[in-house]
């Protein structure tokens, strides 16, 4: 299968571009960007900076990939974009490089649906088979665990880390961390309840739904420190969801901003 690029579009030579990879009318390419097989580029895109993108992806009209970040204290140091294999990218979205804050690489895992005018700051860190609905904002260095959702509308502080299988509800204020599992939703924003129809899509058994439902009850039920409910959650083991229970302790372990409760 053959690389297609339209005749108005401009791809620098030194750009790699692998088989069946096609560039829509009027899209640029940098000489740093990597492009794996199969993936399309939409009309209008720019593709910049130090980008390597996986196979198969999709990406829509007018996106900019690979832009600068949005950072005062970046000095142009070369830093990079990694995009995984197999992600939608609707229209004009924008994904920034990283920082020597951090790793100096934004990631963005494989199987993604990314809605339109959603933005990932440097350093962001995104799992697989996330769902980022319209207008959804990532700051710097946020991360956010596999099978996450994450409303419209919505503001991810800098920093804040996002749990897997976690449902962040529609145009929520996120500033602390959101646990594994859970529903969070309002403002001030607050956990609702267990993810459990996202649990329940992903084929999770009832043991392991139970497990989660224990944890949610520990960490937001029961007036416990975080301390105590994490002991808590290591005493659920050998109930049938004991990778639940470590996903849970290594979330809490790593977190730095708190949780929303």
């Amino acid at each position: 299968m053959s690389t297609k690029i339209h005749a108005t579009a401009l791809v620098d030579p030194a750009a790699e571009l692998d088989t069946g990879v096609e560039v829509g009318p009027y899209a640029i390419v940098g000489p740093q960007v990597r492009i794996g097989a199969g993936t399309v580029i939409g009309p209008h895109c720019v593709i910049e900076g130090r980008t390597t993108i996986g196979r198969d992806n999709r990406f829509h009209s007018h996106s900019s990939i690979g832009c600068m970040p949005q950072d005062m204290s970046h000095g142009d140091e070369v830093t990079a974009l990694v995009v995984g294999d197999r992600n939608t990218v609707f229209q004009s979205c924008t994904f920034s490089t990283g920082t020597h804050k951090e790793q100096g690489v934004t990631r963005v895992g494989s199987d993604n649906w990314i809605m339109a005018y959603v933005h990932l700051a440097h350093d962001v860190v995104l799992g697989d088979h996330c769902v980022l609905a319209n207008a959804a904002t990532l700051a710097g260095h946020v991360h956010v665990g596999d099978w996450a959702v994450i409303g419209g509308l919505t503001g991810v502080h800098q920093w804040v880390h996002i749990g897997a299988h976690a449902m962040v509800g529609f145009q929520a204020h996120v500033s602390q961390d959101v646990a594994p599992y859970m529903t969070v939703d309002g403002n001030p924003l607050s956990v609702r309840a267990v993810n459990l129809t996202g649990l329940k899509r992903r084929d999770f058994t009832p043991e392991r739904i139970a497990v989660v439902r224990q944890m949610h009850k520990a960490l937001f039920r029961q007036s416990l420190t975080l301390e105590q409910a994490g002991q808590a959650i290591e005493g659920l083991r050998g109930q049938g969801g004991d990778e639940e229970v470590q996903v849970m302790l290594d979330f809490l372990a790593a977190s730095k901003r708190g949780l929303v409760r």
